[in-house]
């Protein structure tokens, strides 16, 4: 691995309290198991969407498909909508080389779109780190939360605090390049993809 590309690892991993430390690893059956008469514990479990129904999760395939990126603004036109699809593989290769354009000075969201297939996920998050020129000029991390499936096999949604995006001339010029990645507390990683951007008067 190159030096490079262990500076960029080091900059997506998570970021933890001191001495924190995940939670003993349960399946959702074994969660959907757990003392039913408990009524804290059995909120604590819908709030997971863990039901009588949970174990019916499939057992293999993955943890986590994370369906959707999203940017959403006030500022957008009417009916515009910035959605990467990120079940599409090829649609995820092309991000990096079609940069979309983001209005400088103007408060924006990102968001994500996601369906817990197995098991219970502890502290999903999303991290991205934007580079111009090659120099890191912003990182995010956002915690997401803990999910099991939902008891309709629906899709979750999560829209993160809103950012400000950069503005003057300096901003405007050249391209930014982002690399983003959805991982949970033991660090397993769901999604890991690099899309890009220009800054621009207008969307």
């Amino acid at each position: 691995m190159s030096g490079k590309q262990e500076h960029e690892d080091e900059e997506l991993k998570p970021t933890f309290n001191e001495g924190y430390r995940p939670g003993e690893k349960k399946s959702v059956t074994e969660y959907a198991q757990l003392d039913a008469h408990d009524e804290s514990l059995s909120r604590w479990k819908a709030s997971l969407g863990i039901s009588a129904n949970a174990a019916q999760a499939p057992s293999t395939g993955p943890k986590v498909t994370i369906v959707t990126l999203t940017l959403t603004s006030a500022t957008l036109p009417a009916g515009q909508k910035i959605s990467f699809n990120l079940a599409d593989e090829a649609a995820v290769a092309a991000l990096a080389k079609n940069p979309i354009t983001i209005k400088e000075g103007i408060e924006y969201s990102v968001g994500a779109t996601f369906k817990v297939n197995r098991d219970v996920i502890s502290g999903l998050r999303y991290i991205h780190v934007v580079k111009r020129a090659g120099i890191t000029v912003d990182r995010l991390e956002q915690m997401i939360g803990s999910y099991g499936p939902h008891p309709k096999g629906e899709v979750y949604s999560s829209t993160f605090p809103p950012e400000e995006s950069p503005s003057g001339v300096l901003a405007r010029t050249g391209t930014y390049h982002v690399r983003s990645r959805f991982l949970d507390d033991d660090a397993e990683v769901y999604a890991d993809f690099q899309w890009s951007f220009k800054l621009g008067k207008e969307w």
